[in-house]
């Protein structure tokens, strides 16, 4: 894994919107005061053990404590903070954070006699401030009101494929919602795209998200306007399961729009949050959400997307982390279509419904149907057949031997034939000539769409 390089400032790294190709990296009341000593942490079985936590799973109380308390230190995706968690564990890297006087060894010029080589003096100090203002038991408590819980790393239903993320990988997840989440994203498939979507788009989002659901799949969006809420809606009418990840507190409803739908995702599916309680959405922390979308599924749906978009950030993660990338086509002349058209130029496979994007992420044999034009009753005929019908005229009986120099065969060959057209109802005698028994062509039975 690549050391992240140093840096100067306290703002996290984040994925920034772009325009062109994405250059972000990802590898897929408990006794203690805020600012109290480390050694002062509460025994295991107090407050945050997880026979309290609502949590069943291998990560013990001071594991879950400290987690809880990191993810309101540290920001989201902070690969620096990922690099100390992986060296010092959570525990230890929490010690070290709420360590007011530390006792530092002269810099040798190679960081070795810093806290934290590489990172910078003004992010350690805001993870510092934060770190000290964290009341873990509150916020777990919180989540234990709401009937939700706090999964970290080593419980059972921790969805190992977050681990894709390397050091970008979440502290922990706050969930709301009965189901495991473990076991729901196993198979699961993203859909993401424009929050100003156009009824195009509204509509396809709903219709995939039913048609995932009544196959079994779950639907994972971000809650948000638009495409979001659209393939949300679409898998509860559907009576399926969908995961609503929010880039703000699980108890925050953001939209406020949307509040009574998370509500309703929260007793029906899952509402799954990086952040603790009370906490509030920000542009970075949006895109930084959207990592998560990427690492948790099988494969990333965009339907509607300019190319100035974050759920482009959300496919190309999902392809960095070797996920499906997916893209619903829409009118060329449409700008929110123009960053799906951008990407189904790339890796990304074109999708119209829910059969072709199980295709790609569904088990091997898992085929949609072939696609192909109606059988007109024509295309059954012998091939000597056709070609005589094709040399009658649409307008007026004709006679055979005019009828047989415009197919270039015999006069008898083409009445032998346009008797057996008669008899197959293509063709009618009018005295001494032939017509067409019905010139007009039926209208082909196209999909959805056709015209």
């Amino acid at each position: 894994m690549t050391t992240p390089g140093p840096d100067t400032g306290p703002d996290p790294g984040c994925l920034g919107f772009d325009t062109g190709p994405d250059t972000g990296h990802l590898g897929f009341d408990t006794g203690r005061e805020p600012g109290l000593r480390p050694d002062s942490r509460p025994e295991p079985g107090g407050p945050a053990s997880d026979s309290r936590s609502g949590v069943s799973g291998a990560a013990s109380g001071d594991e879950r404590l400290a987690r809880a308390a990191l993810s309101r230190a540290v920001e989201p995706g902070d690969e620096h903070a990922g690099r100390w968690l992986r060296r010092y564990g959570a525990v230890g890297f929490l010690d070290r954070l709420l360590d007011t006087a530390p006792v530092h060894r002269p810099p040798r010029g190679d960081g070795e006699g810093e806290p934290f080589p590489g990172t910078g003096p003004k992010r350690v100090a805001s993870w510092r401030l934060r770190a000290a203002a964290a009341d873990p038991g509150r916020d777990l408590a919180t989540i234990r009101d709401l009937g939700g819980r706090f999964l970290v790393p080593g419980d059972t239903e921790w969805p190992r494929q977050l681990d894709d993320l390397a050091d970008a990988r979440p502290l922990g997840l706050w969930v709301r919602g009965p189901a495991d989440l473990r076991a729901w994203a196993l198979r699961s498939v993203a859909l993401v795209g424009a929050r100003a979507c156009t009824p195009y788009g509204a509509h396809t989002a709903a219709d995939l998200a039913t048609g995932l659901a009544r196959q079994g799949w779950v639907v994972v969006s971000g809650a948000a306007y638009g495409i979001d809420g659209a393939a949300h809606r679409g898998a509860l009418a559907a009576g399926g399961a969908t995961v609503a990840v929010l880039a703000c507190g699980v108890d925050t409803p953001y939209p406020r729009g949307h509040a009574q739908l998370i509500d309703r995702i929260a007793e029906q599916g899952l509402v799954v949050g990086e952040l603790p309680p009370e906490s509030h959405p920000t542009p970075s922390r949006f895109i930084l959400r959207n990592r998560v979308i990427a690492a948790l599924t099988r494969g990333t749906v965009v339907i509607e997307a300019q190319h100035r978009s974050g759920s482009l950030v959300t496919a190309r993660a999902a392809a960095r982390l070797g996920r499906h990338t997916m893209g619903v086509p829409g009118p060329v002349t449409s700008a929110l279509s123009a960053g799906v058209h951008e990407l189904l130029r790339g890796d990304a496979v074109l999708v119209t419904d829910a059969d072709e994007i199980v295709e790609l992420v569904g088990e091997m044999g898992q085929l949609a149907p072939a696609r192909r034009g109606p059988v007109l009753p024509r295309d059954l005929l012998a091939p000597a057949a056709a070609h005589i019908l094709e040399a009658v005229p649409a307008r007026g009986p004709t006679p055979t031997t005019v009828i047989a120099r415009r197919a270039g065969t015999t006069p008898d060959d083409t009445l032998a034939k346009l008797y057996e057209l008669h008899s197959l109802g293509f063709v009618e005698r009018h005295g001494e000539g032939w017509q067409l028994t019905n010139p007009t062509t039926p209208a082909p039975n196209v999909r959805r769409g056709g015209t």
